[in-house]
């Protein structure tokens, strides 16, 4: 057998190894860019707490298997219905990080940070954290800028023991229509990016649709495409892209097929999403995927072997039959 000794970048790079069973040609080893290999990403993002956040909008994305992240200001989800627009209320919220929706950090006040000090953008943060983790039992990992204003020292300040904050988006809402949907998803799935939604009113309040249909229109071509297209929270592809940019993967032949070595210089405490690791390789009948003692569930997909795992959890054992 001959051994690798060396590293790889997984997103961008692959190695090869020669032996008596596979050719420098037959095979290489990645991870996806984006989770199954899809061919790219869309996180849906509510801003502001809005009751009907969690009376639609959570409704609608559950109806097609999807989740959404929240961002909420605590100093107005505790006016609830009393507030000038209807928040939603903890319970509200609890209920919904239960189901799989991320309920994040949007600021105590929502107050522009143009106006405060450094420390006083901390404070804003950090009693809004703390708020969350309070009333929800989740300590948030993520943020989301009021007015979307940032500066450098801000985003510094905002990214401390988090997987990722919200510095780029696309508005959904009032100005919304059919073309501008389309357009969006062309572009992504043929660009491989990141789609980053941001939405406030559905019915009501800031920026909200002038027909709400659409927006579940959309949802609806979006799960059209969902063997191309993945949907997850911000928190869970912030994770995911950070992941698969730190990771290594050391790769040595065996006589039955791989073992591959991830390592990670990454919080585990904080990244926690599991990968999706790519093989290519030609005429491969059936595979069989171990890491330690857990079997893995892969399946072939053309010319891949895909398979999730955990990339903190050691070795990675891939036993391959030919056709």
């Amino acid at each position: 057998m001959k051994t690798l000794s060396f590293f790889i970048l997984a997103s961008f790079f692959c190695i090869f190894c020669t032996g008596t069973t596979l050719s420098a040609a037959d095979w290489k080893v990645y991870v996806a860019k984006y989770r199954q290999d899809k061919a790219c990403a869309i996180s849906y993002t509510f801003d502001d707490g809005l009751a009907e956040h969690s009376t639609v909008a959570a409704p609608e994305l559950e109806k097609r298997g999807f989740r959404g992240t929240f961002w909420i200001c605590g100093y107005y989800t505790e006016q609830g219905a009393s507030s000038k627009l209807p928040r939603m209320t903890w319970g509200e919220l609890r209920k919904m990080a239960k189901n799989g929706h991320e309920i994040s950090n949007h600021s105590w006040t929502h107050k522009n940070a143009k106006r405060l000090t450094l420390e006083q953008v901390k404070t804003e943060i950090e009693k809004n954290d703390s708020a969350i983790f309070a009333n929800i039992g989740v300590m948030p990992v993520t943020y989301c800028y009021p007015y979307n204003y940032k500066t450098d020292e801000i985003v510094e300040l905002a990214s401390k023991n988090r997987v990722g904050t919200r510095t780029r988006q696309i508005s959904i809402g009032s100005k919304s229509t059919p073309q501008r949907f389309a357009k969006w998803l062309d572009d992504l799935m043929k660009k491989g990016e990141w789609g980053v939604g941001m939405t406030h009113g559905i019915n009501y309040g800031y920026d909200a649709f002038k027909e709400p249909s659409l927006f579940w229109e959309h949802l609806d071509k979006v799960k059209s495409l969902e063997d191309k297209i993945w949907v997850g929270t911000f928190r869970e592809v912030a994770a995911y892209i950070r992941e698969r940019d730190d990771i290594r993967l050391k790769v040595s032949e065996t006589k039955k097929g791989l073992t591959i070595t991830p390592e990670m210089t990454v919080d585990k405490k904080l990244f926690t999403e599991p990968l999706t690791m790519v093989i290519e390789c030609k005429g491969v009948g059936e595979v069989s995927v171990k890491q330690g003692r857990k079997p893995l569930p892969a399946h072939i997909s053309g010319e891949k072997v895909l398979f999730d795992f955990n990339p903190y959890a050691g070795k990675i054992k891939v036993s391959f039959k030919y056709k």
